[in-house]
């Protein structure tokens, strides 16, 4: 059984991607229309799957998926470099509030990476026998 402060956590890290993917998406449609030096494919890539990943922590977060820490440190990390993109153009407060969401993801995200193993626990389907070769 989980304690309040672990379904805090959760929550909160779920909370923090679900806002991250919104503003990912949000800044991409902002980049497009912006044009010029916005349209930017290694950014908006970045922006793209930043959003994506977000979304599959959550999904996997819900289920309780046993890959869920494995997610959130991949998250982590693409939440990071998707910020130092966005660094790049910190004179426009549009930028900035997306980098500042990605960094604040990572940090959630790193932390449940580390504690997932104590935030879930799901038995192996896979037996030591399935295992051997035959």
């Amino acid at each position: 059984m989980m304690t309040e402060s672990i379904l805090t956590a959760v929550e909160a890290t779920k909370e923090t991607c679900i806002e991250c993917h919104t503003i990912c998406i949000d800044t991409l449609k902002y980049c497009k229309n912006k044009g010029g030096r916005y349209i930017d494919m290694t950014m908006m890539s970045m922006m793209r799957d930043c959003a994506e990943m977000c979304m599959m922590c959550v999904n996997m977060i819900n289920d309780g998926s046993e890959f869920m820490g494995n997610a959130c440190s991949l998250c982590a990390e693409m939440c990071d470099r998707t910020a130092m993109v966005c660094d790049q153009m910190s004179e426009d407060p549009t930028m900035r509030l997306c980098a500042a969401i990605c960094r604040q993801c990572a940090e959630y995200c790193k932390a449940m990476a580390l504690n997932s193993a104590s935030y879930f626990r799901r038995a192996s389907l896979v037996t030591e026998d399935a295992l051997l070769f035959r």
